[in-house]
C-alpha cells in the first residue's frame, strides 16, 4: 500500500529519496558506533569472513542467482574492476550507449580504453542494436548494455550481435535492480554485471556498488582486486552516514522556502559534513586519486537494511507509474512503455515541445523539484566536459534529441499518491509557454 503523506512538503526526485525511519534511525545508531564503520580484520585475507560485506555478497548472489559477487565503495568502482581484469590490450573500444552518465565513461578512459557511443531507441532509451552494429570495429572488444530508468534493452538482438562478432557483453544495472527480462533477473545475461547503491538509487547506502560474474576465472580476479584495495577514511564514511539524517531531517523540509534547502546542502557540502554525488574532477575526465576503494561495513549495513526492502520499493515504483499511465493526459507528452519485467527507477516522460527548462521552473513554484540531472546532454550530468569524454557532436542524434525533452518523474517510496496526483495536475495543465 502507497503512503498518505503530506503534499505540503516539497516534491523530490533525489537527495536519498528511499530514506525512511527505520534507515534514519539505523544511520545514527551508526554514527555513535565508529567502531562499526569499517571492517577491522589485521589479516586482509580474512576480510568477508562472517562479516557484514559476505552477508550483503552473499544476499545478492542468492537472489541473482549468480555465483560471485563483490561489493565495492561505488558503481563506477565495480565497473573500473570488471574492466582491469577483463585482460585487454590498451586502446581496445568499449561500446556504450550515448544518454549515459559520466560515471559509466570514465572507467573505461582510466583503464586506457576507448568509448565508442552507440545511439539509443527513442521509445525505450535503451542502446539501439541497429546502431551497434554499425559501430563495430575490428578494435572492438566489449559492449556494455544499459538498462536505462529499470527498462531492459533489447538483450536478444544485442546479445546475438555480441556471439556474432566475439565481443563481451556486461550489463549496467545501475538503474535496474529486481528488473528481469524474460523472467530472467537482469544482471545475469553478460559476462559481468554491475549496480549502484547510490543515493538515488533503487536501494541507497549513499555510496556503494556490487560486480558479479558466473565466470569463475574472472571472479578470482575480481576477488584480488577488491582484497588489495583500501577502505575508505573515516572522514569519508562520516559524510556518507550524515548525508540521509541531514538531507532528511533539515534540507529537504527546506527546500520549498524560497531555495533555501538547496542552499543549505551547497553549504554543508562546502564545509565538508556532506559529500557530493560525483566530484568536479570526474566532470572533467578526471581520476581523483581516493576514488577506489572497499565498501566499508558502515555503508554495508544500509544496503543490506534496504535491500530488505527491494521487492516493496518495486512494487511501490509500479504502483505510481501505472498512477502516472492512467492519469496524465496532456498532449505534449509522450509516456513511456510499460514492458513487462521493467522496474521504474524514474517514470521518463518525453515533451514534444522540448521545453523542459520552463516546465521545471514552472513546477518548482509549485514545489515540485524534477530536475535530477538526466538530462540536456548525452553525457550526464550537464555541466560534463563533453569532449573529454569522448563523444562527437551529431553522432548520435536520437540521444541528443531525448536529451533535450526528456523528464523525469519521481516513483521512490516516498511519493504516495497524493504527491503523484500533485504532480498529474501541474503536467495535466502546464504548457510550458
Amino acid at each position: 500500500m502507497m503512503k498518505n503523506l503530506p503534499v505540503s512538503k516539497p516534491i523530490l526526485t533525489s537527495l536519498s529519496p528511499n530514506t525512511e525511519k527505520d534507515d534514519i534511525l539505523l544511520t545514527l545508531r551508526l554514527i555513535l558506533q565508529p567502531w562499526k564503520w569499517k571492517d577491522i580484520s589485521a589479516n586482509q585475507r580474512l576480510y568477508q569472513r562472517g562479516s557484514a560485506v559476505k552477508t550483503l555478497e552473499e544476499k545478492f548472489k542468492q537472489y541473482l542467482s549468480i555465483k560471485h559477487a563483490f561489493s565495492f565503495n561505488s558503481g563506477r568502482t565495480a565497473w573500473l574492476a570488471i574492466l582491469e581484469n577483463l585482460i585487454l590490450e590498451k586502446g581496445s573500444e568499449v561500446l556504450l550507449q550515448a544518454f549515459t552518465c559520466n560515471a559509466v565513461v570514465n572507467p573505461i578512459r582510466w583503464s586506457s580504453f576507448k568509448p565508442v557511443f552507440v545511439d539509443i531507441d527513442e521509445k525505450t532509451l535503451n542502446m539501439g542494436p541497429a546502431d551497434l552494429e554499425r559501430k563495430i570495429s575490428s578494435a572492438s572488444r566489449v559492449v556494455l548494455v544499459q538498462h536505462t530508468f529499470g527498462l531492459p534493452a533489447d538483450l536478444d538482438r544485442i546479445k546475438e550481435i555480441c556471439q556474432r562478432h566475439n565481443l563481451i557483453l556486461i550489463e549496467d544495472c545501475a538503474h535496474s535492480l529486481g528488473a528481469s527480462y524474460h523472467n530472467q533477473k537482469l544482471g545475469t545475461f553478460g559476462q559481468a554485471a554491475f549496480f549502484s547503491f547510490g543515493r538515488d538509487k533503487v536501494i541507497s547506502s549513499v555510496f556503494g556498488g556490487l560486480a558479479v560474474t558466473n565466470d569463475d576465472e574472472l571472479g578470482k580476479k575480481l576477488k584480488e582486486f577488491q582484497l588489495r584495495l583500501l577502505q575508505p577514511s573515516h572522514l569519508w564514511i562520516c559524510q556518507q552516514l550524515l548525508h540521509p539524517v541531514l538531507t532528511n531531517l533539515l534540507v529537504v523540509p527546506l527546500y520549498g522556502l524560497a531555495g533555501m534547502g538547496k542552499w543549505l546542502l551547497l553549504c554543508l557540502q562546502k564545509i565538508g559534513l556532506l559529500s557530493k554525488a560525483m566530484r568536479r574532477e570526474e566532470k572533467r575526465g578526471e581520476k581523483p586519486a581516493d576514488l577506489v576503494k572497499r565498501m566499508p561495513e558502515a555503508l554495508i549495513l544500509l544496503a543490506e537494511n534496504q535491500l530488505k526492502k527491494l521487492d516493496r520499493f518495486v512494487s511501490h515504483q509500479g504502483e505510481i507509474a501505472r498512477f502516472y499511465d492512467e492519469n496524465l493526459k496532456n498532449p505534449e507528452l509522450i509516456l513511456p512503455p510499460a514492458t513487462p519485467g521493467r522496474i521504474y527507477l524514474r517514470y521518463p516522460l518525453l515533451l514534444k515541445n522540448s521545453k523542459t527548462d520552463k516546465t521545471l521552473i514552472g513546477a518548482r513554484r509549485e514545489g515540485i523539484f524534477l530536475d535530477d540531472g538526466w538530462r540536456k546532454t548525452v553525457v550526464t550530468p550537464p555541466d560534463t566536459d563533453q569532449e573529454k569524454m569522448g563523444y562527437t557532436p551529431g553522432s548520435c542524434p536520437v540521444a541528443e534529441k531525448i536529451a533535450k525533452s526528456i523528464l523525469n518523474l519521481p516513483t521512490h517510496i516516498n511519493i504516495s499518491r497524493e504527491k503523484a496526483q500533485k504532480i498529474v495536475t501541474f503536467l495535466n495543465n502546464y504548457r510550458g509557454d
